[in-house]
């Protein structure tokens, strides 16, 4: 079981990744440079703000050192496709979406490995072990998110009619695989999923929905427009659960550490259908 899970889970998160990849363009990172001050307001939200504001809840709800790296994992996380395809449902400025998924998702093999190692040692009042070294979660995050991104990004430059034909059904498959890897971790910790939901469910419902709303808040006081404020919010409110489980799992066996992501993916996806239904409604022209 153990051999399939290690095997199975890079895979498939790095055709998540290859997929992410294929649907990316130079506009989307021209972008960065034509619409700045957005884009940083979105990428420090997701990589420093959301982070912070994880740790505060691990401190505040008390959770246990497996349980609180978890949510720590799931706040390093970059978002996803799913945010994009959200944005568009949320009338927002999916092109300014698209663009902090792809960045983040590409330095993701620096700032995950940042986060975890310094929310590891606070936790566990030790250093990263030699088997799960800094070192360690830096290649690992590098092989199985940033190259696999690189290397959609080159099938669509090279193989460009070939890679926009595949584009639909690639992410149908990435959507497949997702639910298959968060079914998978629920599966896993069944007899004590309960358990871990009642002692994690209020802390990452929290956390998505603070996110939400201190994204919107920081992009509001920074003069962003109601199209950029729905996509830096929506960005940092749904992050990429099934890296998050797969960095749990390979590198931390899983169990209450997966726990966290399991949870947040379920509740980000309800809390995201009820934002959008909240902009559509009050935005609608």
């Amino acid at each position: 079981m153990n051999s399939i899970t290690n095997i199975g889970l890079p895979i498939a998160l790095a055709f998540i990744m290859f997929s992410l990849g294929l649907g990316l363009t130079g506009s989307d990172f021209k972008r960065v440079i034509q619409q700045p001050k957005d884009f940083l307001v979105g990428l420090l939200s997701q990589t420093v703000v959301l982070p912070a504001i994880a740790f505060l809840i691990v401190i505040t709800f008390q959770l246990t050192p497996e349980l609180g790296l978890g949510l720590m994992i799931i706040a390093a996380a970059p978002g996803g496709v799913t945010s994009n395809i959200l944005t568009l449902l949320g009338r927002g400025d999916v092109a300014l979406s698209i663009s902090l998924t792809a960045v983040i998702s590409l330095l993701s093999f620096i700032t995950i490995p940042l986060i975890i190692g310094y929310s590891y040692n606070y936790l566990f009042s030790d250093n990263l072990t030699n088997e799960i070294s800094l070192a360690k979660i830096t290649y690992s995050i590098f092989a199985i998110v940033t190259v696999p991104v690189i290397l959609g990004m080159a099938a669509r430059y090279y193989f460009t009619s070939m890679s926009i034909k595949a584009l639909n059904s690639a992410r149908k498959i990435s959507t497949v695989l997702f639910v298959i890897v968060l079914i998978g971790a629920i599966i896993k910790e069944k007899d004590l999923i309960i358990e871990y939901y009642q002692q994690t469910g209020l802390a990452t419902l929290s956390l998505n929905i603070i996110m939400l709303l201190v994204a919107w808040l920081l992009a509001t006081i920074f003069g962003s427009d109601i199209k950029q404020k729905i996509s830096i919010s929506i960005e940092c409110g749904l992050q990429n659960g099934t890296l998050a489980i797969a960095v749990a799992t390979l590198l931390f066996g899983g169990g209450p550490a997966a726990i966290p992501a399991a949870t947040y993916s379920v509740t980000m996806f309800v809390t995201a259908v009820l934002f959008v239904l909240f902009l559509r409604r009050k935005y609608s022209s």
